[in-house]
């Protein structure tokens, strides 16, 4: 079939499977020009391996330091009438790029919350990789099923105490409006935390240090955006704030229980960039598309490969690691200059819907938006005829 892209509102419906592979071999060649990776990771478990931040972990992991990889990820397979998810075709095309590299990789596709998959996880490292000695936990899903209780929790994107009413660039009509969104309720902000906090995070290394498959001085790293005043409103001082606060209390206590294997648990602080997580969370549009102006105008904007790329190398394998004030890995220290933000505040306070393309810069915003998904990439032909099927075998 050939294959356009289907947006609606901030998700596109469909995927290219020949565009996702071109995106994913793109983010490969970037980890390969910055040479091996010493010192780094042998044996690495993903956990949401399949698109942003997880999937450039497993493909910086693999092929800056030749680890061995086990994705987990929830994705929709392609059919001969229905395009499948992006972060199917990713995998698809991940594991065919490690094959020809010769690198050990496999993958389960299911739900990561559940005790089932964290039990066929464990029974896949015991027979083929032993112990991991990096665990990355990068999930996000609107909604979690607690394993032992059998209750479903959603998450809500609001922010506490008040109603915030801000400016907010609607990518659906490309014009700049208001958007209020009511504070959370006490109910809504504890939902948001059991979905987008540390507890799972925290149950999978609580099942994997029980089935002994993890090596002595592992680390592990599960990722946040912490931002600054612009994004607090409805981010850091908000629901999902809350939930990644939770995430420094999963780290401490992950610490603690495997302190006699030495083992390491970060939370680190990465950039703003577009991903179909933030894609959803008002104001990440807009404050995007500012940021991608200001730090491309310096030469210091890092996508998503590279942020990963240099959480490895300077902090998490690297001989002085940085960190921010609240103990995280900190790795966005460029987006949070006071420069940079005072540049990004005043872009904030003049644009409007006749100035988007002079002010921001919306372009590059939308475009990676269309990357996520496969499209948008030069060297793909769009009016090709594309077969939407992609085999990956599974655990």
């Amino acid at each position: 079939m050939v294959i356009k892209p289907k947006i609606r509102g901030f998700i596109c419906t469909n995927a290219h499977p020949v565009g996702c592979a071109a995106h994913v071999k793109e983010q490969i060649e970037y980890v390969k020009s910055q040479g091996q990776l010493e010192n780094g990771p042998k044996n690495v478990l993903v956990i949401g391996a399949s698109t942003g931040y997880g999937l450039a972990s497993r493909i910086t992991a693999a092929f800056g330091a030749g680890a061995k990889t086990l994705g987990i990820f929830f994705e929709k397979e392609g059919t001969e009438k229905k395009t499948g998810s992006a972060g199917w075709y990713n995998t698809a095309a991940f594991q065919a790029e490690a094959e020809a590299a010769g690198l050990w990789s496999k993958n389960i596709n299911g739900d990561a919350f559940s005790n089932e998959l964290k039990e066929k996880t464990i029974a896949t490292i015991k027979e083929e990789l032993g112990k991991v000695d990096l665990i990355i936990y990068s999930l996000a899903s609107p909604r979690r099923t607690d394993p032992n209780t059998g209750e479903t929790y959603s998450s809500v994107l609001k922010p506490i105490g008040n109603s915030v009413t801000t400016k907010n660039l609607n990518t659906s009509k490309r014009v700049i409006d208001e958007v209020t969104v009511e504070a959370a309720n006490e109910e809504e902000i504890a939902n948001t935390v059991k979905v987008m906090g540390g507890e799972d995070w925290e149950m999978w290394l609580d099942a994997l240090q029980q089935a002994d498959v993890l090596a002595d001085g592992f680390k592990t790293s599960a990722y946040t955006y912490i931002g600054k005043e612009l994004t607090w409103p409805i981010y850091g001082h908000a629901t999902i704030g809350k939930a990644k606060e939770d995430l420094d209390r999963a780290a401490a206590a992950i610490k603690e229980k495997t302190a006699d294997l030495k083992g390491e648990a970060y939370v680190s602080s990465l950039n703003a960039v577009v991903t179909q997580a933030s894609s959803a969370i008002p104001i990440m549009p807009l404050y995007i598309s500012g940021l991608f102006k200001v730090m491309k105008e310096d030469g210091t904007y890092e996508g998503t490969i590279e942020q990963i790329d240099g959480l490895f190398r300077e902090n998490l394998y690297g001989e002085n690691p940085r960190f921010d004030d609240g103990g995280h890995l900190f790795q966005n220290y460029k987006e949070l200059e006071d420069d940079v933000q005072a540049r990004v505040q005043t872009i904030w306070d003049t644009v409007d819907t006749n100035t988007i393309d002079e002010l921001t810069d919306y372009v590059s915003y939308h475009n990676e938006f269309l990357k996520l998904f496969g499209f948008g990439i030069d060297s793909v032909d769009y009016d090709a005829d594309v077969n939407p099927v992609a085999d990956i075998e599974l655990v």
